[in-house]
């Protein structure tokens, strides 16, 4: 059984009349690259810093390898964090910055500069002692403050939105670092954000947050693959959902009646014949076709008939937006496999097929979001 670095058991946090964290259980276990996911006002914020001791609970405890330091201060938790400010001394050298926490804990220089060494080698930045923070660019900004971090051999790394100062381009190399380093020294990782592609790219779980609560927690393919719930769907990329009831359950299969009379087959998921449902399929998974005028489906196969309303050329792929025939907007995703550009392009108003795998569908019970909730960074959609 793998061992937990970081256990919530129950845990609340109130300002006032607000609830920012309820009644959250949680475990994290050790070496991990672990993610809270959620928009502006989930909580997940304020769940690390009440990891870090930053901030007090209102109810509930907080354990990190196995003891309990619900009431200890930061510096007696064995813990760093990393913030999106990079929180660097502006007078101190890139040296000094990372031999910061060392020194206080009275290590003999001798360690101290090889530990600096070491740390520095472990960031890719060697060479750049004698730098002052402000000679430095905001992704090697970043790499000294995990520097700093990661010296003292903390038995779990907290990051509060660390790349959010970042560009694109270099946000995605960081992604990259971060998992890479994170690997090296086995610690680990808490990582907090709102961008659905960071915690995609590094996690090994990600807990989806929303209002205080987890809503999912799984690996990024089970989140995405397999939502639980309409929101989750929304969130964490792309979901094209139709609404339907769930008519019966064959087996392993359920069939389900979309509002405009459609039967479709998804796997069956626990949900009771009667219940209103949403039908979900991701845009890379349709297929599109050029209309045959019926939308005729069969247990191996899901089809839609509709019109094109838009085609935008994204690169890699074209994203069509159909509108189909009960009103919904359906987005689907087509990969462009040739460079010439010759494979078939789709014109707007074209009559489409629509067509994707009973495997490739997911059904999660129907409830309003928020719209203000429904979407991340990246993009996400529902039809």
């Amino acid at each position: 059984m793998a061992e937990t670095d970081v256990r919530l058991e129950r845990v609340s946090k109130h300002f006032h009349d607000v609830v920012a964290v309820d009644d959250l259980t949680l475990d994290i276990e050790r070496g991990e690259f672990f993610s809270l996911l959620g928009s502006s006002g989930c909580g997940k914020t304020t769940t690390l810093r009440m990891v870090a001791g930053l901030e007090d609970t209102t109810t509930g405890t907080i354990y990190l390898a196995g003891q309990d330091v619900t009431n200890l201060p930061p510096f007696k938790r064995n813990v760093n964090t990393v913030f999106q400010s990079y929180a660097l001394f502006p007078h101190l050298n890139v040296y000094d910055n990372v031999a910061f926490g060392p020194r206080r804990q009275h290590v003999p220089e001798q360690d101290v500069r090889r530990r600096v060494r070491e740390m520095l080698e472990l960031v890719e930045l060697p060479g750049y002692e004698k730098r002052k923070p402000n000679q430095l660019s905001g992704g090697q900004q970043q790499r000294v403050a995990l520097a700093r971090a990661l010296i003292n051999q903390p038995r779990v790394l907290l990051l509060d939105e660390p790349l959010g100062a970042l560009d694109l381009k270099l946000r995605k190399q960081m992604q990259l670092e971060l998992k890479r380093i994170q690997t090296e020294v086995g610690i680990t990782f808490v990582y907090v954000t709102h961008d659905q592609e960071e915690a995609m790219t590094m996690s090994d779980r990600i807990a989806v947050m929303r209002a205080g609560r987890i809503e999912q927690l799984g690996t990024p393919e089970q989140l995405y693959e397999q939502p639980q719930t309409r929101f989750v769907a929304s969130f964490l990329g792309v979901s094209n959902l139709l609404a339907g009831r769930l008519e019966s359950v064959e087996g392993t299969h359920a069939r389900i009646m979309l509002d405009n009379g459609t039967l479709v087959t998804a796997p069956a998921d626990g949900l009771a014949a009667g219940t209103s449902v949403d039908v979900g399929v991701r845009p890379e998974k349709v297929r599109l076709l050029p209309s045959t005028g019926s939308a005729t489906a069969g247990r191996d196969l899901n089809v839609l008939e509709g019109s094109i309303r838009d085609a935008s050329y994204v690169g890699v792929s074209t994203q069509y937006v159909v509108r189909v025939d009960e009103g919904h907007d359906v987005v689907v995703y087509a990969q462009n496999l040739e460079t010439t550009g010759s494979g078939e392009q789709h014109s707007v108003g074209k009559r489409v097929q629509l067509s994707w795998k009973p495997q490739h569908t997911f059904v999660v019970a129907h409830d309003a979001i928020d719209p203000d909730e429904g979407t991340a960074t990246g993009g996400a959609a529902h039809a």
